[in-house]
Order: C-alpha cells, then structure tokens, then sequence
C-alpha cells in the first residue's frame, strides 16, 4: 500500500491535469500555427494564376546587343526552361534539351531563361552541355516571380497563344517532352 494520503493524491492527479490541459492547448496551437503557415506560404507547381504567360525580354547570353523576348515567338508555341550553372538537377537535363532542340530544330521554339547566374558560368554551362537554343540571361531572377518559380528547374508549355498548357516542376524527361508538345500543339 501507498503512503501517501488521499488528499496529497488529490492535488497530485489535479496538478497532473491542470499540466496535461496546458500540454494539450499549447500542442493544439502549435498544430494549428504549421497549419495556417503552410496554408499561407505554399509553393505548389501551380502555373501563374493568369494561364497567359508572363512576357519578357531578356539580354541574350553571350549575344551583346540582341534580345530573348517572349513576343519574338507571337502566335508559335513555345517551351520556356528556368534554369541555372549552379543547379545539380539543371546539369543533368540541360544536355537532353540541348540534343532535343537539335532534332527538333526548326519545328520548335526553346527558350532557356538563365537565372540567378555569372556570365562566365553561364557561358561555359551552355557551351559544355551543348546548348544551341537561344538563352536569355537573368541575373537579377527578375522573370522568375512573374511565373512563380521559386526552385530550378522548372519549364513551362505554352500555346500559340501563350497560355501555359503544362508545367514541369524539376528536370523535364524525354516523355515530358512528348506531352507538353502534344499539348501545346493540341491546343494551338
């Protein structure tokens, strides 16, 4: 048998559920706090709100005096590929565009938008990985936010009409390839 008296036991359990309540409440508002966070602060793979792409000019990498706009491209569908040097995933599919563009070459317009870079590291990125396709050369990542692109890469398809038809969060594959043309195609 315990020792203890019946009412030292009393004001034991009481403290113990007084402590368990302000636990429990303070958990409940720390559940609610990462809820109303994440709520606010989402950065989904979600095309702009408008599903008209943003327009842009750009300087054209290691073209002085020339331009990479949107508007060059009016009424052609276009694939639009956010990327950088410095960016592990950019590395590895930068060559499968770069080999894409090259068969596709004429049939098809690519833009890489180069964001957050040097020059010389962009230049010998694009030269390395085989790059034929026009870049257009973003330093201050000033076209990014107006397509919500917060990671790389990223690229979007858009129609002749240059509304975003598809959006690939990460390193595009061959298959990505095959279905943002169809649909940017499909809906031309």
């Amino acid at each position: 048998m315990s020792t203890m008296s019946w009412p030292s036991a009393a004001r034991r359990a009481a403290g113990f559920a007084r402590r368990n309540k302000v636990i429990t409440g303070i958990s409940a508002l720390f559940v609610v706090a990462i809820i109303v966070v994440s709520l606010t602060t989402n950065s989904s793979a979600a095309p702009p709100s408008d599903p008209a792409a943003a327009g842009f000019s750009l300087p054209a990498l290691g073209q002085t005096g020339q331009q990479v706009s949107l508007s060059q491209y009016a009424g052609k569908p276009v694939i639009v590929n956010f990327f950088a040097s410095w960016c592990p995933p950019c590395q590895q599919e930068t060559p499968l565009l770069a080999s894409w563009y090259k068969q596709e070459h004429g049939h098809v317009a690519l833009l890489g938008l180069d964001e957050n870079d040097t020059t010389a590291n962009a230049l010998k990125f694009a030269r390395a990985k085989g790059v034929t396709y026009p870049i257009g050369f973003d330093p201050n990542v000033h076209v990014a936010p107006a397509y919500n692109v917060d990671s790389l890469p990223q690229t979007f398809f858009l129609n002749a009409q240059h509304h975003i038809v598809d959006h690939v969060l990460g390193g595009v594959t061959k298959a990505d390839l095959a279905k943002g043309l169809r649909l940017m195609n499909s809906t031309s």
